[in-house]
């Protein structure tokens, strides 16, 4: 196989592995909350949902190793308990979000089953190709992926080439800051350092790669994902933008893209969706529980049963969690996000920065600044009354937005390192 169809299959499986259950269902409804401000709030979904998770591969090409290497430089014991609470978090929540979404658009719609019938045929098959998962990468890039960007692209062409009708105002306060915030609901960030890792080992199977061609192929893979990821979420939001009155005002997310397909495509749209959502989402139950496997036979010493063990608990879950409405799930996420999400960001960029601007020290003064202040915006969305909080915002910038971190962070990152440069040049 030449090297360019290498890198176009890689950035293909890696797109869909990252493809999943809200990466569909949450542009377009986004589009409909954003009405004419909807650029604004596509810049703001990107950075969270499209740029961050890309500098995560760009971090899994320099690294080369598993998400342990992510936080290690602050300390082993904090990388052992960071890598256990994400892949905790990945197994609870957006892998069972995948069975939610495929049983709401692909199968209740036709076939009148229950959501619990569903969740357990769909993780068997994960499971199935969990335990399969050399041949994983030649699956998705070659057949699956092309397959979702065709009729993904079919449905943006329509809404892109359709005449606007009056676009209504935005419903939102702060567009950019809403699109930002609305982009941890992908969980991109957290699938880039989970998928990347998968993308890492998988490629190991093939000995004779070296450490710089695997740096290449993940990089640029890594790019071609971005970009498919980029023009997607663009398209859809937009589509939801200009189709936005035509929808009902309490229209949930599902309905939302269910009813732009329809409008979109016609008949044969809901057909269609129904393939892209089961191909969508299942890829990234795969990718998810194979990444979990990976790091729990990692743990316990490359043992394969550590392996087939995690890949069974992480589906059995994901049969129980994935049987509950994923409006529910997607709500039950949002606690979790606020306090995983400003740690990992804070990761994947010290991880793509060069070494002498991220050393030990900068790691540790500025996840722990940024976990320190992040604590007020996970507290909101588990005390009874969020009011009590609101002294707190009056004093750190951005705190009302849920990103009162990333001011402090950015601080004392610049102060550790310009502290480092006076020290050394004055001895």
């Amino acid at each position: 196989m030449n090297k360019t169809k290498t890198i176009l299959i890689t950035g293909f499986a890696l797109f869909s592995m990252f493809f999943g259950a809200g990466n569909l269902i949450l542009p377009p409804f986004l589009g409909v909350q954003s009405g004419d401000s909807w650029s604004l709030v596509t810049i703001g979904f990107f950075i969270t949902a499209v740029i961050i998770p890309i500098f995560g591969i760009m971090a899994h090409a320099r690294l080369q190793g598993t998400m342990y290497d992510f936080g290690k430089k602050v300390s082993p014991a904090f990388s052992i308990l960071y890598c256990f609470i994400v892949y905790a978090i990945s197994i609870a929540l957006p892998a069972p979000r995948t069975a939610s979404v495929t049983h709401e658009m692909a199968i209740a719609p036709f076939f009148g089953t229950s959501s619990l019938l569903t969740s357990t045929v769909y993780f068997l098959l994960v499971f199935i190709f969990t335990m399969n998962r050399s041949k994983i990468l030649d699956l998705l890039g070659k057949f699956i992926t092309p397959l979702i960007i065709i009729i993904l692209l079919a449905v943006i062409y329509v809404g892109i080439t359709t005449t606007p009708v009056n676009i209504h105002p935005t419903s939102f306060d702060t567009p950019f800051i809403s699109g930002l915030l609305e982009g941890y609901q992908t969980f991109d960030a957290i699938g880039a350092i989970v998928v990347g890792g998968v993308l890492v080992i998988s490629m190991n199977f093939h000995k004779k790669t070296s450490f710089k061609e695997k740096k290449e192929l993940i990089s640029k893979a890594g790019i071609i994902a971005g970009l498919g990821l980029l023009i997607i979420y663009a398209g859809l939001i937009y589509s939801g933008a200009v189709f936005g009155t035509t929808f009902t005002e309490d229209a949930s997310r599902t309905e939302v893209l269910t009813s732009l397909s329809t409008q979109t495509l016609g008949n044969i749209g809901n057909t269609l969706l129904s393939v892209l959502v089961a191909l969508a989402c299942f890829t990234t139950g795969v990718g998810i529980v194979t990444g979990t496997a990976d790091y729990f036979k990692g743990l316990f010493h490359n043992s394969q049963k550590a392996y087939t063990i995690t890949a069974m608990l992480g589906c059995g879950l994901g049969v129980l969690i994935g049987q509950f409405d994923v409006h529910y799930i997607i709500d039950i996420a949002l606690p979790a996000l606020m306090f995983i999400y400003p740690i990992t960001i804070i990761l994947i960029v010290l991880n793509v920065l060069p070494e002498k601007l991220a050393s030990p020290i900068v790691f540790k003064t500025v996840v722990g600044v940024a976990f320190l202040f992040s604590v007020p915006d996970f507290l909101k969305f588990i005390i009874d009354s969020p009011d009590q909080l609101s002294y707190i915002n009056n004093y750190i910038p951005f705190s009302q937005h849920s990103l009162g971190w990333v001011l402090p962070a950015v601080f004392i990152f610049v102060f550790v390192n310009v502290f480092k440069i006076f020290t050394t040049t004055k001895a």
